[in-house]
């Protein structure tokens, strides 16, 4: 690649915290980036003790060491795209909110990360309040999975009418874009005949995994096949994926349509993997 192909690429962040494992956070964010076409740089919120099976601990950085990785960031890059992960801290939230306030990034994808797969929270109290009424209004997107659209809506999800509600009322809160991710729910619907969706069509037979996007009040289901199995890091990749898209110019429904489309992809190499 010549340094012309290069520039012409454009370039995302990540503000997020690092996995030694690799298996989560900014390394997921990066290679995500990279393999949809656009230049990685990444901002580190939190160091991470943890492995495949458990998280153990975390060093969190200051919140100005946040911001000054950002800014150099931004003092040698036009950032095209951008998104945050674990933010652990209510310093390191308001210093990022101030971030998206008061320079030139772009309005990021909020992955609202909450708590590990193994159970550890990754995020204070106090630090949730503030992701929640300063940062997510900044938000181009905000990608809750359930539980984390549960605790933001206040309201519970079981199906998807229940989705639709919580979306709006995240609406209400001052989010401009909300896309609920269905792979928590106890029961996907498994007969999608008579339903109304684009997506009908598209969609194979059997077990179905929902996802909702509510942007500005504009409502899209997205349907696709069950992958059985679990990989770590599909929430990073999801909104590292949409971020990517955005920053190509594409509509948030199109990045979001192209992000569940490369996730599925990499969920099946991780199952033919095992």
């Amino acid at each position: 690649m010549n340094g012309e192909e290069k520039s012409a690429q454009p370039v995302v962040l990540t503000i997020a915290g690092f996995d030694p494992s690799g298996s989560a956070g900014i390394v997921v964010d990066v290679n995500t980036f990279a393999s949809l076409g656009c230049v990685p740089t990444a901002a580190v919120t939190s160091l991470t003790f943890q492995n495949s099976s458990a998280v153990f601990g975390a060093a969190h950085q200051p919140a100005e060491v946040v911001r000054q990785q950002v800014n150099s960031i931004l003092e040698g890059s036009h950032i095209a795209g951008a998104k945050t992960g674990m933010l652990p801290t209510a310093e390191i939230v308001r210093e990022v909110a101030r971030l998206f306030r008061e320079s030139s990034l772009p309005a990021p994808v909020v992955d609202p990360v909450m708590r590990s797969t193994s159970g550890y929270d990754l995020i204070e109290p106090d630090a949730w309040d503030l992701l929640v009424n300063d940062l997510m209004p900044l938000a181009r997107v905000i990608t809750p999975n359930i539980p984390e659209a549960e605790r933001i809506s206040g309201l519970e999800i079981s199906d998807e009418n229940g989705m639709r509600r919580a979306a709006r009322r995240i609406r209400d809160m001052g989010a401009r874009g909300v896309l609920i991710k269905g792979g928590h729910l106890e029961q996907q619907r498994s007969d999608v005949r008579g339903q109304r969706s684009e997506q009908l069509e598209t969609v194979g037979p059997g077990r179905q995994a929902i996802d909702m996007l509510n942007d500005e009040g504009e409502v899209t289901v997205f349907w696709g096949d069950w992958i059985e199995g679990t990989m770590r890091g599909t929430g990073c990749m999801l909104s590292a994926a949409i971020a990517a898209g955005l920053a190509k110019s594409m509509t948030l429904k199109e990045s979001v349509d192209a992000a569940k489309r490369f996730v599925a992809v990499e969920l099946s190499k991780g199952q033919e993997r095992g």
